[in-house]
């Protein structure tokens, strides 16, 4: 991942503006925060990608909230027929001055260069293919897919390099660590599956959504009133699993990941208020 950020870096000079790719689910908790210091100094356009997995309405707030910090940002659906021409249409809006500066000079339409970046599975590989309209880049509901940079063109507006996904070594909350874990970017071999699965009920609970749960596994109304993990262990009954309750996880994060329980977005706008206001109340009182 350290190689892939060094290269990324030397690719800097040759390109108009980053694609930063991140997962509408997690749109925030899925930013790296070494990839933004990379790209700082250049244009960033932040697609929300999977956007078709999250709750639609929360993608709205995220859409407004970095719109009104001035993050130039598209929520997109791999699927949709005029996703090639709005990506063109949002990049040439984010590099306007830039595109009228080559106008001027005789150069209509020019080219638009684009790095596509972000963590392991947000997508990259799904809609690089999009938009060339084939099968260039290997896809894999699993992170650790793409392993080296390749230029491609999309049209005759704008041509994308693809990156390997790269995760930053550290997380210093605990909790972005569990998200990142249940939309799939950390490798699943890498962490405890009844921690993950038990956040997703807390979340699930905390939002008053445990009846998508209950639809799902046949759960009556008593057995939704159990503890989170007396909970988990009856699903696991319900699926058939005895104790196996690592197994149950397992198919309780799958089916979440493929939206068989519904559409989530576990970030929301208001803990990024939170954490503005906390910061601001430490300022004060030194």
């Amino acid at each position: 991942m350290a190689k892939a950020i060094r290269q990324l870096r030397e690719n800097l000079k040759v390109i108009d503006i980053v694609f930063e790719l991140v997962d509408a689910r997690i749109p925030e908790s899925s930013r790296n925060p070494e990839l933004r210091a990379t790209v700082a100094q250049k244009p960033t356009l932040l697609i929300l990608e999977k956007s078709d997995l999250a709750d639609p309405k929360v993608t709205g707030e995220w859409v407004r909230y970095y719109r009104e910090h001035n993050q130039p940002v598209i929520a997109i659906d791999v699927n949709d027929r005029k996703l090639v021409g709005n990506l063109v249409k949002a990049a040439r809006e984010v590099l306007k001055t830039q595109q009228e500066r080559a106008e001027a000079k005789g150069i209509q339409k020019p080219i638009i260069r684009a790095v596509m970046a972000g963590i392991p599975n947000v997508g990259k590989s799904t809609l690089l293919n999009r938009l060339v309209n084939k099968k260039v880049a290997i896809t894999g509901d699993r992170p650790g897919v793409t392993k080296k940079q390749q230029w491609l063109k999309a049209n005759e507006e704008l041509q994308l390099l693809d990156t390997p996904g790269v995760l930053w070594p550290k997380f210093e909350d605990p909790m972005v660590g569990k998200k990142l874990a249940l939309t799939g970017a950390i490798k699943d071999s890498l962490f405890a599956k009844d921690d993950v699965a038990l956040y997703a009920i807390k979340f699930m609970r905390e939002h008053n959504q445990t009846d998508r749960l209950a639809e799902r596994y046949h759960l009556t109304d008593d057995e939704l009133t159990l503890s989170d993990v007396d909970l988990l262990l009856a699903i696991t009954k319900r699926l058939g699993f005895k104790d196996d309750y690592d197994r149950a996880s397992e198919r309780l994060i799958f089916d979440l990941r493929k939206g068989k329980l519904g559409r989530f977005t576990f970030d929301t706008t208001d803990e990024l208020s939170e954490e503005s206001d906390d910061s601001e109340s430490e300022a004060d009182h030194e």
